[in-house]
């Protein structure tokens, strides 16, 4: 039975038993990201984490898509100085990536369809991920000028060998979700009609599990890991500052914005198309 709690903006909070779900929920812009979003996010993980009645928190987004990513139009339509806009967005954008590494107890991702840029990689922070069929990742970051994100210089070697990481981060490649669980990337692919019905009863039987036994595995799990999480996410905020400022990437930032079918991914503005067009390797 789910327990409604404060909801933020674009983020829809419910409770059951000791599983939280915490579903991006902006339809209109394909689930987008913005600053108070990511704010949002790292507070809703941070308070879970310390929260005695959570046990599992579960990761999802809602409609078609898991989320598009960060939302471009909001982020050049702040007020303020260019470099002042800049270094705020990136230090929450830095925030909430430590948010999901200082995450101790079990971190599940629900993709539910599209996962784009910052979507993609914070998604494979976390404990375990299931996703549809129809769902992929896609990372287009130098497409756009910009360079790697959310730990994934460091997870995406890590997990799917550095010739598929290259692949994916330097040359534009959608990873559809068969690919995905052929590179260990994801622990199952389910159909998307079936997450509700027959993947979310077994979620909720991970909240039954004891959670000092869990908090104890998962430390064990990531011992060697943190640290180096930490420091990626410092290298990649400090690199990402720096790329947002060039030539290239404004250049791609001014030919986003005059391309109305075009929402944002990662760091920075994205090439999906709204209409998703045929899935093209890079």
């Amino acid at each position: 039975m789910a327990t409604s709690v404060k909801q933020p903006a674009h983020l829809k909070l419910e409770r059951f038993g000791t599983v939280l779900r915490v579903t991006i929920n902006n339809p209109r812009k394909k689930n987008a990201l913005n600053k108070q979003t990511y704010q949002d996010l790292a507070d809703t993980l941070n308070a879970a984490n310390q929260d005695e009645q959570v046990n599992v928190v579960v990761l999802t987004g809602t409609g078609d898509f898991y989320s598009s990513g960060n939302d471009m139009v909001s982020a050049v339509t702040d007020e303020g100085p260019i470099e002042e806009k800049l270094a705020r967005g990136n230090a929450i954008l830095k925030e909430m990536v430590r948010a999901f590494i200082s995450f101790d107890k079990l971190l599940v991702a629900i993709v539910n369809g599209p996962a784009i840029g910052i979507a993609a990689t914070t998604a494979l922070l976390c404990d375990v991920i299931y996703m549809a069929d129809s769902a992929y990742f896609y990372t287009p970051f130098t497409k756009l000028g910009l360079c790697a994100e959310g730990c994934s210089s460091y997870t995406f070697p890590l997990l799917m060998g550095r010739s598929k990481a290259t692949e994916m981060l330097l040359l534009n490649h959608r990873m559809t979700a068969q690919e995905a669980l052929q590179f260990n990337v994801v622990a199952s692919v389910v159909k998307r009609e079936e997450i509700e019905s027959k993947l979310w009863p077994q979620i909720l039987e991970y909240g039954n599990l004891p959670i000092g036994s869990i908090k104890t595995s998962k430390m064990l799990v990531n011992r060697f890991q943190r640290d180096k999480l930490y420091e990626a996410n410092d290298l990649e905020a400090e690199a990402l500052l720096g790329r947002y400022q060039t030539e290239e990437s404004m250049n791609a930032v001014m030919q986003f914005m005059m391309r109305k079918t075009f929402v944002v991914g990662g760091g920075g503005p994205s090439e999906l198309n709204l209409k998703q067009e045929p899935i093209r390797a890079g």
